[in-house]
């Protein structure tokens, strides 16, 4: 790692006595090199505008284009009065003093665009790149209580995420849950934070006590060990649809009882019938059932366990393929009856909740009129995902004692979401606390999305069948597919990153058209395409055959073309965009910037060859590649990506 000794001893030998520092602002020179060039221009720029350098500094703002320069200063931003923006502009430019790291500033109207000397950049730059390693670009400090005290303690986060209902399709929305959650928790353990992940499994309900009548039907042992998940939900399919035969003949009966009634005919037999068919239903031998798993039937609530440890198994086994493992399995099941009991009795006392038709609602429509009214608690007493969500809430305060839980859910549950939240903080004390704690990360749906199982949209199914595709690409190229030591394992990694990129390329809210032959190509930005990028890395550094020692010693001033030295500014952005990342909470803000920064590789290779170099210049190309290839393989492991070296 990069120390505040190595840093400063790297400044001393670019002309700078001291590292570059705003007193009250809060900067990590360490971890960002963006942070010494802002704070240098902040310190440059104040007896220049008279503005504190505290207000200059985050101002500085990196820009999209690298021909705009690396930092532009908005002039109105440093709110000055008596001159104009423009004014103040060319005053920058023509008063800012020579500086051993920044190139004289260029003023555009109400811009100045600031752009860094290149061989100091690269200086700072690439020698932290290969010390850091796989913790270059990432900050530490930025999850700690207190930032500037190293020993404040991290703050705690709980990412809920990916969250399947066992025995039922994984569905295109768990998919997306599983990417964004599993993306967000890495960019906050990256940041400091202590991250929980959990995993809120729709494990209770009537429809367990359908599915274990309907195991009692149709249940296969042997089945269900090979396959928990697809064998459940296979018996779930079978007896629902005996459900919904039996429901169509007692509305048929029904029916003949009304008719019977506007005759004023005797419908007594009938009535015997209607009774007997409810009866015997599927669904009245679920409803008991389920209150059979309530009071604690141990036969009940043995199967209902066998069927959740055996589905957690092979969530297990499916979530490793996406490098996802949770911290904590919980569920609407682990929710315990005194919690939602002291939530509904603080509901009452503070007449939050009412009694409507004997059930338990609380009108929010009066704070806040698209809330409505939300149903805590039905007329024969039994809890609803509400109320199980308010008493989980603050069990995992008490638990975690957590600084922000993240709930990663579609955005068909906004509303559920905003009452959830709304009835917390109106409940006061702790429960108030929790929802300002509590953030709900949205997201759009997939569309065309279709399996072999035809509409059950199992992960493994989906999964497989990407892994399918992109094998017959890669077999067709006869002498690469050679050279890979595993292709059934690469294809599968393949074909993981073709489905997480195509998922994570446009903002989180927007819908997206799952397009198998799309993903799955090379040509444009997809996810093969960034682990062909990384793999050419790869094979360029197998072929150089250089040492550590001898990328660390390389002389950094032979880096001097133009696609050098813009690979360098690039990757120096990194942790800059690492940061910003944290604000968006948008995987598209990594992704954007890994696809900028692997289309100027590919346009340098031909001007900057490492194979065909000798000596000195072999090395320095050598080390510029090697930080590339760091950077790109940091940047993938946030999004959940695993790089491969060969394909």
């Amino acid at each position: 790692m990069a120390t505040p000794e190595s840093l400063s001893s790297a400044l001393q030998a670019l002309g700078l006595s001291n590292i570059p520092q705003v007193p009250e602002a809060t900067t990590f020179p360490v971890y960002n090199q963006f942070d010494i060039y802002r704070s240098h221009i902040a310190e440059l720029l104040e007896p220049i505008t008279g503005a504190p350098a505290k207000i200059i500094l985050p101002a500085l703002q990196w820009t999209a284009v690298l021909d705009h320069g690396d930092l532009v200063l908005p002039v109105p931003a440093l709110r000055l009065k008596g001159k104009k923006p423009d004014q103040i502009a060319l005053e920058i430019q023509e008063k800012f003093p020579e500086s051993p790291l920044v190139q004289p500033p260029q003023a555009e109207k109400a811009f100045v665009r600031f752009f860094f000397k290149p061989d100091s950049l690269t200086r700072l730059v690439l020698p932290s790149i290969l010390k850091s390693k796989d913790k270059y670009g990432f900050n530490p400090n930025l999850g700690l209580k207190d930032p500037s005290d190293s020993k404040s303690g991290k703050k705690k986060m709980i990412v809920e995420f990916s969250s399947p209902n066992i025995a039922k399709p994984f569905h295109a929305g768990h998919l997306r849950s599983t990417i964004i959650g599993g993306f967000l928790a890495n960019i906050y353990e990256n940041a400091g934070w202590d991250v929980t992940r959990m995993n809120y499994l729709g494990d209770w309900g009537k429809q367990y006590g359908v599915l274990g009548v309907g195991f009692e039907r149709f249940g296969d042992e042997e089945k269900l060990k090979e396959s928990p998940i697809g064998h459940l939900y296979d018996v779930y399919v079978k007896v629902s649809a005996i459900s919904r035969d039996q429901g169509e003949k007692i509305k048929e009966v029904q029916a003949e009882i009304k008719e019977l009634q506007g005759k004023n005919e005797p419908v007594t037999e009938k009535e015997t019938e209607l009774g007997r068919l409810q009866n015997e239903s599927v669904d009245e031998e679920a409803r008991r059932y389920f209150k059979r798993m309530v009071d604690g039937d141990e036969a009940a609530v043995g199967t209902w366990k066998r069927f959740r440890d055996l589905s957690i198994v092979k969530y297990k086994q499916t979530y490793a393929r996406l490098n996802i493992a949770y911290d904590d399995y919980s569920g609407e099941s682990q929710v315990l009856d005194e919690s939602m009991d002291a939530a509904a009795r603080i509901m009452a006392e503070k007449k939050v909740s009412e009694e409507s038709e004997g059930a338990i609602v609380v009108d929010l429509a009066k704070y806040q009129k698209k809330l409505g009214k939300a149903l805590v608690r039905k007329k024969d007493g039994t809890s609803l995902y509400l109320t199980r969500d308010i008493g989980a809430a603050r069990e995992r305060l008490d638990k975690y004692h957590f600084d922000k839980m993240i709930y990663v859910v579609a955005s068909q549950q906004d509303l559920h979401l905003a009452q959830l939240f709304k009835i917390l903080e109106l409940m006061g004390g702790e429960y108030a606390e929790v929802s300002k704690r509590c953030q709900h990360i949205n997201f759009g749906m997939v569309l065309g999305m279709s399996t072999r199982k035809g509409t059950a949209k199992f992960l493994d199914d989906i999964l497989r069948d990407v892994g399918d595709k992109m094998h017959e690409v890669m077999r067709s190229n006869a002498d690469k597919y050679a050279q890979v030591e595993n292709p059934d394992q690469v294809a599968d990694i393949l074909g993981i990153s073709a489905v997480m990129v195509q998922d994570m390329s446009g903002k989180r809210i927007n819908n997206y058209e799952f397009d198998l032959n799309r993903m799955t190509s090379f040509e444009g930005d997809t996810g093969p395409y960034l682990q062909y990028a990384h793999a050419r890395l790869c094979s360029i550094a197998r072929r150089a055959g250089l040492t550590a020692e001898e990328l660390e010693g390389a002389d950094w001033s032979l880096l001097n073309e133009k696609h050098a030295v813009d690979v360098v500014r690039s990757l120096a952005q990194w942790p800059d965009v690492f940061a910003n990342t944290l604000k968006t909470q948008e995987p598209v803000t990594v992704l954007t910037y890994l696809f900028k920064m692997t289309h100027l590789l590919s346009s340098s290779y031909e001007q900057l060859s490492v194979v065909r170099a000798e000596g000195e210049v072999k090395k320095a190309r050598g080390a510029l590649y090697e930080c590339a290839r760091q950077v790109l393989h940091n940047g993938m492991r946030v999004l959940g990506l695993s790089p491969v070296d060969r394909m």
